[in-house]
């Protein structure tokens, strides 16, 4: 066989092709749910890293760094697999969807700390010596500058959220590269793992553009 007839069969890739969509559409799903969890429960772990009572910020950096040096793979085995022994048992959607937003809190929750800290400490006094309360500070005047701020790196973690989706086949969670390997196994081809990989770097290299005009943007402000 050729190397087109190998890797780029057109009509192994025209079967396989409602599959890999079918697994586009799930892999979207649980992005797009480990984001929209995951980012605003760092926020939360973010504030509470800085400004909570000792005890609870030391649980705060204890868990950021717990989710953050763990492998996505081995945080999502340990919910699926693990949990059933103590009586807890979850589907795969939701054992993946749990563990990409905790994880993706623990780095959401990093950047956000990184961004609010990088505010001047004068805008705090300045709306002290105003007689502004200190939650209005935080919602009104710091969070606004810091989300700007955290917007390149927060989209970033986007990006590899969605690649790291792929991980969720351990749990039998039909997504794209799932789909892919299915195909490929079906049709004794790999032409479907190299759809999969087109399909990722069509959907996610816009937002790999968007990282890059953000941040020559944002450079651009600062030096004005």
């Amino acid at each position: 066989m050729t190397l087109l007839e190998t890797f780029f069969n057109l009509e192994v890739l025209s079967l396989s092709f409602f599959p890999l969509l079918r697994g586009l559409v799930n892999t979207f799903l649980l992005g797009i749910a480990g984001i929209g969890f995951g980012i605003p429960c760092g926020l939360v772990i973010g504030l509470l890293r800085l400004y909570a009572p000792k005890p609870v910020r030391y649980l705060m950096v204890l868990y950021i760094d717990i989710f953050r040096a763990a492998p996505m793979l081995v945080v999502l085995i340990m919910i699926y697999y693990a949990l059933p022994f103590v009586g807890i048992r979850l589907s795969s959607w939701t054992s993946a969807g749990l563990a990409f937003s905790i994880v993706m809190a623990a780095y959401s929750a990093e950047v956000f700390r990184s961004g609010i800290e990088s505010i001047p400490k004068g805008q705090f006094e300045a709306a002290s010596a105003l007689g502004i309360p200190f939650l209005v500070t935080l919602r009104k005047v710091v969070l606004p500058q810091a989300i700007r701020i955290v917007i390149p790196p927060m989209t970033n973690n986007c990006v590899s959220m969605f690649k790291d989706t792929s991980l969720a086949s351990t749990v039998a969670l039909p997504e794209l590269l799932k789909e892919a390997t299915d195909a490929q196994a079906l049709h004794a081809n790999p032409t479907p793992l190299i759809g999969a990989a087109l399909i990722y770097i069509a959907f996610l290299w816009p937002m790999v553009r968007l990282v890059s005009l953000l941040e020559k943007k944002f450079n651009k402000e600062k030096k004005r």
